[in-house]
């Protein structure tokens, strides 16, 4: 049975790999967070019920139409924020899903994460929390900038059961701040609005004087049976509760955020490693791995 199942694991990892135009190094994809979660996104794929492509038409996604709608609004409070420094970099180790774009210049405030909406998003900016609260589709969302100069290296997103939305809100307008998804591109407009897949490999550059700031939010994806969609659902918020992280002291801190700060230094002796010698921490690693597939598979 277990070889069953590591065959299983095998050709999802590789329909990963080869999905899409664009990949990763076979290298970098083999240890990639989204290998590991290949059959949980594997099954999302299979059983999608908006097609598997690297941006979606958002004429699917019709509850989302009031925050297009109010979009100046929104506008005003990321204004408002932004001026105060609400939206920033987390200054501990309490974001895993976006600590390694900090040291980039991006930045977020979070509105809503699987399931709750933090003290703080209430107080600052009732409207944009009070409207996505009131879309069950929207699982999590946030003001986040790119400021000028700022690129965020290519990735692919690690879970395939959500989809990624953008509302431009304070662009420079330009084809020079921009996202790539799979090869294709798409820039930033005041106003204008974007649903891609974030499992696709993509990445973001600004290139102009101008900040950037959006509304993000990520979506449910849509699932053609109920049982799929409650499969989802369930998924989500077991994997991704836990990696709450807080806009400022009162927030709300997942589980996975408590322990990031302690796992994280195993990080730093990684890199202070792989500074000194490649060959050392590329055995290193790969040791590891292979340590960890022996005692489950041997």
């Amino acid at each position: 049975m277990k070889w069953w199942i590591l065959a299983v694991f095998v050709v999802c990892a590789l329909a990963v790999h080869f999905r899409g135009r664009v990949r990763h190094r076979f290298s970098r994809q083999a240890l990639d967070h989204s290998t590991f979660t290949a059959p949980i996104n594997c099954f999302m794929y299979a059983f999608s019920r908006v097609p598997n492509k690297p941006y979606l038409d958002l004429a699917d996604f019709p509850e989302l139409k009031v925050l297009i709608d109010r979009w100046q609004e929104i506008r005003a409070e990321a204004e408002q924020l932004f001026s105060e420094g609400h939206i920033r970099a987390s200054d501990k180790y309490n974001d895993a899903g976006f600590n390694s774009f900090f040291k980039s210049g991006w930045k977020r405030f979070y509105l809503k994460w699987y399931g709750s909406d933090p003290a703080s998003a209430v107080a600052l900016c009732p409207l944009t929390t009070r409207l996505v609260a009131d879309l069950p589709s929207v699982k999590a969302a946030m003001f986040a900038a790119l400021p000028p100069g700022s690129r965020l290296p290519r990735h692919r997103d690690p879970y395939a059961g959500s989809l990624r939305f953008h509302l431009g809100l304070i662009t420079p307008n330009s084809p020079d701040c921009y996202i790539d998804v799979d090869g294709q591109t798409y820039y930033w407009r005041d106003g204008e609005a974007v649903m891609f897949d974030e499992t696709f490999i993509h990445y973001a550059e600004n290139r102009t004087d101008t900040n950037r700031i959006i509304l993000f939010a990520d979506i449910e994806r849509p699932m053609r049976y109920r049982w799929a969609q409650a499969v989802n659902h369930f998924l989500g918020t077991l994997l991704l509760r836990a990696a709450a992280s807080p806009n400022q002291e009162g927030d709300r801190t997942g589980g996975i955020n408590r322990i990031f700060g302690t796992v994280y230094a195993v990080r730093r002796f990684g890199k202070r490693v792989k500074k000194r010698s490649k060959p050392l921490y590329y055995a290193m690693k790969w040791a590891l791995v292979l340590g960890i597939l022996a005692l489950i598979f041997l």
